[in-house]
């Protein structure tokens, strides 16, 4: 739970979760679309399982867009599913990294103030700092 929460937060953060959210409307509208105008495609149901067929590009050729309309949606469709593939990951990626430099700058900002101030340090901050010192040593 802890971590489905962590994901949540990182994507509003981000704003990938506006991406996400627009996306499951296209694909939604998509899906909705290619039922209405698409012959063979008699359930909504069959339409969803098509674009999602579209959407992951593995295209199980059960179901095909055979008019002009269904045709252009599933390119589109196509489309945004690979730049959200895209995107996404890379958002949260960067976001990663981003967090992880801005901690490490932090515990060095904290590190060199504690060197600073070493007379003012008591008994157990100075074994702390030392045991720091000596993992360092060892990377």
């Amino acid at each position: 739970m802890k971590k489905t929460r962590l994901i949540k937060i990182v994507l509003k953060r981000t704003g990938a979760l506006k991406f996400l959210t627009t996306y499951i409307i296209i694909f939604a509208c998509v899906s909705v679309g290619v039922w209405i105008v698409e012959p063979n495609i008699t359930k909504l149901f069959d339409s969803v399982w098509y674009c999602f067929s579209v959407a992951t590009t593995i295209g199980f050729g059960d179901i095909t867009a055979v008019t002009l309309l269904g045709r252009a949606m599933s390119i589109f469709l196509s489309i945004c599913s690979i730049l959200i593939v895209a995107v996404v990951p890379g958002i949260i990626t960067s976001y990663y990294i981003e967090s992880t430099k801005l901690r490490e700058k932090e515990s060095v900002a904290k590190f060199l103030d504690d060197l600073e101030h070493l007379p003012d340090l008591s008994e157990d901050e100075l074994k702390d700092l030392s045991e720091k010192v000596k993992k360092f040593n060892k990377k």
